[in-house]
This record gives C-alpha cells, structure tokens and sequence, in this order.
C-alpha cells in the first residue's frame, strides 16, 4: 500500500480536490503537510487522511523535510511526495533528494524550473525555442536587445505563467523597468527573449517512466501576455474536440521533454502530468515556450474533465500513486472564459449581462461562477469569475465563449 504525501499549503478549494481524489484511491495512505492546522481539513476529508503535519512556510525545503522524516516515523516510508502548485516543485525535489524518496530530484526539477536552463537544455538537444539570454546586468538587458532588436520579453529566471512579465518595445519601456524597480542582479536574474508572434498553445502530455502515453492540447485566446498588458480583457481558453495541430507537434513535445526528464526520464521522475507552451507561427514554424512538470492552471484540468467526461484531478492522483493512466475518449470540446473588470477601483461595482449570456449559450453552458458587485478586485490575471462550456465541436464551443465573453461586463469602483 503506497504512502502518498501531498503537500497543500491551505485548505482551498481547488487543493481540497486533490485531498480527496488522493483520499479516494483504493490502497493508498494519505498524509498531508499543510500550512493550516489539522482542524482546518473539512470535515468530510478528515477519515481519508491518516496523518497530517503542519509547517509553517509550506514553500520552505528544510521545513518540508523534517515534516516528511517525521511522517515516515510515525506513518512509515514514503513512496510519493506530490504537489500540484508550480513553486513546490523545487522544495519538493529537495526533499526527495534529503530523504531518498522516489520521484524528480533537483538536478531534473532545475531543469523545468530555472527558464534559461531550460532553454540551453532544448537548444543542445536541437528543440526549437525562440532566442534567449539570462541577463545579471541591465548592460546584459541591453546587449540582448542590441543582438535580437525590439519587442523583447523580460521575466523571472523562475516564473509562474506569464505574472511578472513585460513586453519592451523601445528605450523608453527599458528605462521604465528601472522605475519600477525591475532591475536584473546577480542574486536575481531576469530571463530575455525575443518577442515571437505567433499564435500560442498548450500540450499537455501524461508520461509514465519516461513512455510518453497521451497527449491534449489548448489555444489560448489571446496570448496570456496580451491579457496581462490590457487588464479589461475577457480572455478564453479552447479545448477543440479534434487534435490536428497538436498531433503535429507531438515529436516537437516529445524531444523536448526527453531533453528536460534525462537520465530520469526511466524512473519514477519520468512519471508526470507536464504543461508545455509553445507558439505555432503562420508559416507552420513551431517553438516551445516553457514547460511546467505539474497539472496545468488556467482552468485546463476542468476542461479536461469535461471534454473527457473523466475527473482529471483523480487521474493525475492515481498517475502520481501508482504510474498508472487510462487514457480516456475526447467526447467534446470545451472552453474557459475568464470574466475580468475594466476601470479603476479595487472592488467590483457592477456585473451586467450574465442573464443573456446565460441565454445565449444556452445548454453549452456547463458551470458558471459570476463576479459579484463589493467583489475585491483579484490579485491574479484569472479575473473575478469564470464560466466552463462544451459542445460537439470545436466551432460550436468558440461560439458558446463569446456568446459569455460579449455580453458579461464587469466594473471596477
């Protein structure tokens, strides 16, 4: 019976699917680390959890270790560490590696997490990626520019999607970094790259020991970019019913994440759910962006789950648990429409056209959270709400977004 330790840093709704899929499983025990206590679990999760410990800095490697040395004393050896946020992924392989626990050690976990080596490891193995350099100095900022021209894009070394992220088109947007404060140091470096102009996609991709056994795919609409730099946007995210173009980039997708996995690829640490960006240029050119080794945001696990009719948080805990995946008939396409204000202000003081966007998708609407007016206005670029749709094609669920996206408006006062 494997002893699964998955690491929730709260008790939040989206982490409590993953405490129950985990808890679900048929001969698996289950121990949670978390940053809130014990009596925080809901209580309907509580039976499910044999052991829970509490850290104070879920984040923290040291922290996490000595939670994990002390629940294979008191629970016994752990056979998984998991956790499904971008940021754990590292202190997760610190402590796999501390404690000799199967699964991706740092060496490997660099590689998805530091973006510049990222590239130099696809560059070597002849995967297309768009020109990069990590910049210590504004001088190195400079000469990347100087080599690539403008519009660059400047990042965290170590990023989650695109947060923190700018476009820079001229001297002027260079020198406005500065202001903001956003200056590369030795201690924190920025990742350049030149601006690529192109459609964007996703490739998710389930790997069992380094065997690559199913992939999906999503456009983004617009560009995650594109929504950071105009804050009023309504942006989606598709899930076509069919997967031409995806298909095509799957020995692109292939390449590339047996450069990243290595020498682990054959292990347990070759065994993931991975989310890799990539851009489809209009001459067919494709590059991949970035690639995450943990379950996609976004709203992309639901639209798996919907598309598939199968819940993908359960068959990532069960991939996780047992290197085990079936993989499942795509029924439909379905989309995310993220619901964001326009306007200044930092609550929400109108939400108008929710009832004829409800009318006009109609039973393509499948869940729909609307934004309320005293709302705060959210921290993240995913918006105040959100609506899932499906149909049977592709066309059909494109539709069903915009019928939602034209109509809701959301205000900020």
């Amino acid at each position: 019976m494997p002893h699964v330790v998955f690491v929730a840093p709260r008790f939040l709704e989206n982490t409590n699917r993953y405490v129950h899929a985990f808890g679900a499983l048929d001969g698996v025990t289950l121990s949670v680390v978390s940053a809130d206590p014990e009596g925080a679990i809901p209580a309907a999760l509580r039976a499910r959890v044999a052991a829970h410990y509490q850290v104070r800095n879920p984040m923290d490697a040291s922290e996490l270790t000595a939670a994990a040395a002390a629940l294979t004393k008191g629970v016994g050896k752990i056979d998984r560490l998991a956790g499904a946020l971008e940021q754990l992924q590292m202190p997760l392989a610190e402590v796999r590696d501390a404690l000799d626990i199967e699964g991706l050690r740092v060496a490997t976990a660099r590689r998805f997490r530091d973006k510049d080596l990222m590239k130099q490891v696809l560059r070597a193995e002849g995967v297309p990626v768009a020109k990069s350099a990590l910049a210590t100095t504004m001088s190195d900022l400079r000469a990347f520019v100087d080599e690539v021209g403008y519009p660059v894009i400047v990042k965290p070394q170590a990023g989650v999607g695109a947060r923190a992220t700018y476009r820079v088109t001229s001297q002027a947007d260079l020198a406005a970094l500065v202001q903001q404060g956003v200056v590369p140091t030795r201690e924190r470096p920025l990742q350049a790259e030149e601006f690529v102009r192109a459609r964007e996609h996703t490739c998710e991709t389930v790997t069992i020991r380094g065997e690559h056994v199913w992939r999906s795919g999503t456009r983004y609409l617009p560009s995650p970019l594109e929504v950071l730099e105009t804050p009023w946007i309504q942006y989606c995210v598709l899930l076509p019913r069919e997967e031409t173009v995806h298909a095509r980039f799957a020995e692109i997708n292939a390449a590339a994440l047996s450069a990243l996995f290595g020498d682990a690829a054959k292990t347990a640490a070759g065994t993931a759910l991975t989310h890799m960006e990539w851009f489809l240029e209009d001459d067919g050119t494709s590059l991949v962006n970035e690639v995450g080794v943990r379950p996609p945001g976004v709203g992309i696990m639901p639209l798996m789950s919907i598309a598939h009719e199968r819940d993908f948080v359960a068959a990532w805990c069960e991939l996780v648990a047992f290197d085990r995946f079936a993989p499942p008939p795509r029924k439909w396409a379905a989309g995310a429409a993220f619901l964001r204000g326009s306007g200044s202000g930092s609550r929400i003081v109108a939400v108008e056209g929710v009832d004829d966007a409800v009318r006009a998708a109609g039973d393509s609407l499948v869940e729909m959270r609307t934004p309320k007016v005293g709302q705060p206005r959210a921290d993240g670029y995913e918006g105040e709400g959100w609506a899932y749709v499906r149909h049977r094609t592709t066309e059909g669920a494109e539709q069903a977004l915009l019928d939602v996206i034209r109509r809701v408006r959301v205000r900020y006062g």
